[in-house]
Formats: C-alpha cells, structure tokens, sequence
C-alpha cells in the first residue's frame, strides 16, 4: 500500500482506498484478515488513531468486520460494494462533467463515443 503524506486528501481515506483496491484486485479475498490498526500504524508510521479511522470507514460501509478476538476481515460481499460505490462516483466525477462540456461544445454522444473507444485503443 501506498500513502502520499503530502496529499490533500486524508490518510484515513488514503488508507481505506488502499485497502478496497486490495480487495478489488484480490490481494485480500472476501473473507481473509486484513492486517490490524497496531500493524498498519506501525507499517505506515501513522497514529493508530488514523489507521482505526481509516478502518472504521470500511466497517460503516460494510467492507469489513470485525471478529471479536480475531481481528478485522472482508466482508462476503465487498468486491461488489466497492465496485457499486465507485462507479457511483465515477459517474459523479468524470461522466456528469463531462456530458455538461460536451453540450457545451455541441460534441454529440456519437462524437463522445468514438473518443471513448480511440481512447480505450491507445
């Protein structure tokens, strides 16, 4: 994983997105342990106080869950939250504006289209 101490978002967010990209790319599987906050604080050198906020954000979305004793694990179904969540977002960011500017522009949706798969060709 990867944190940017210099970035403008959060560490806690950071982390947390570090952590559902390991679980979109399999690296952790649905059900498996994720590393603890001690571990993860200790990894990053960050307040464990960061790294359980981090954590906690994947528990209020259903990510993970916590055994007690055990420690914290992907949920059955996580791939498919992130996934959802993300495309929510992407849609937000990126499509929403970029159907606004095309307007703007008059660029059609066939136009949108074809840059789209020139794009998905390089």
């Amino acid at each position: 994983m990867k944190i940017d101490f210099n970035a403008d978002k959060p560490i806690y967010i950071q982390l947390a997105e570090e952590i559902e990209d390991a679980v979109l790319s399999g690296a952790y599987e649905e059900e498996a342990q994720i590393p603890s906050t001690t571990e993860i604080s200790v990894s990053y050198k960050i307040n464990p106080a960061t790294a359980l906020k981090g954590i906690n954000l994947l528990v209020d979305s259903g990510i993970v869950y916590k055994k007690r004793g055990l420690g914290m694990f992907v949920s059955s179904n996580a791939k498919e939250k992130i996934s959802d969540k993300r495309r929510v977002a992407f849609f937000d960011a990126y499509i929403t504006s970029l159907v606004s500017e095309a307007k703007k522009l008059s660029i059609t949706k066939e136009d949108i289209i074809k840059m789209l798969e020139r794009g998905f060709d390089k």
